[in-house]
């Protein structure tokens, strides 16, 4: 029996035609589909005859139960070994807070290869979408894609954001709702502004798209206010103010 390739594909940021091409193919070609709740999992029919192929839903919802990685990796490795053609679907790029490089070395461990189809990151486009650049000619020529799903301070945390508040780039903030607030105030308490420009961007691309504007000090209350929830792209920086 051959195995075929499983195929890590980067979904973009939410709406269906924002995927590659190369990634709607190998949803066509694909016989199984395992995917996460963001990116265009809602919206598949548009992409390919869902009908035709098993859809295993393997999805990581913030502050909720998740199917472990460990479990990903099992469903990928079998599925695999039974001859079956394999799309690992993911949210914005596999490589980009989506722990692709996790399944490709737990598949090239187990003998599978593997080929990636990068994504478009939320990161960047759902703030683009918005308006937003991350960069801009005379204002700001670095930004740092940041992943706020641990508070500053916490011991698990990689993040120096005191080296963030001073390096000048522009943030875009994923995976920040809960946290926001905790960031802010650790991004003052470094010595950047409190009146820095924040753009705050929910499900972005999508239908129910929300952005809101503030100051950096206000960012707390404005996501409390307005109800913020996942998934939102937090941009601080001067750009946000464009």
């Amino acid at each position: 029996m051959s195995i075929h390739p499983v195929v890590l594909v980067g979904g973009g940021p939410g709406a269906w035609d924002l995927i590659t091409v190369r990634g709607m193919r190998a949803l066509q070609d694909a016989e199984v589909i395992v995917a996460d709740h963001l990116g265009p999992t809602a919206q598949l029919d548009k992409l390919c005859d869902i009908d035709a192929k098993e859809l295993i839903d393997v999805s990581k919802i913030p502050y909720r139960a998740q199917v472990a990685q460990e479990r990903i990796n099992e469903i990928l490795v079998d599925n695999a070994r039974q001859g079956r053609r394999v799309v690992r679907l993911k949210g914005g790029d596999p490589y980009v807070f989506g722990r692709g490089f996790e399944e490709l070395t737990a598949l090239t461990a187990a003998g599978i290869p593997v080929e990636v189809v990068p994504g478009v990151t939320s990161a960047v486009a759902v703030p683009a979408l918005a308006g937003t650049p991350v960069t801009h000619r005379g204002v700001v020529h670095a930004f740092t894609v940041v992943s706020g799903h641990l508070p500053p301070g916490h011991p698990k945390s990689l993040v120096d954001w005191t080296a963030l508040a001073q390096s000048g780039a522009t943030l875009s903030v994923i995976m920040g709702v809960k946290n926001a607030a905790a960031i802010a105030a650790a991004l003052i308490d470094a010595s950047l502004s409190p009146h820095t420009p924040v753009r705050i961007i929910q499900e972005g691309s999508l239908d129910g798209e929300r952005a809101f504007q503030c100051e950096l000090a206000e960012l707390g209350t404005t996501m409390e206010e307005n109800s913020v929830a996942p998934p939102a792209v937090i941009v601080i920086g001067e750009v946000a103010g464009l």
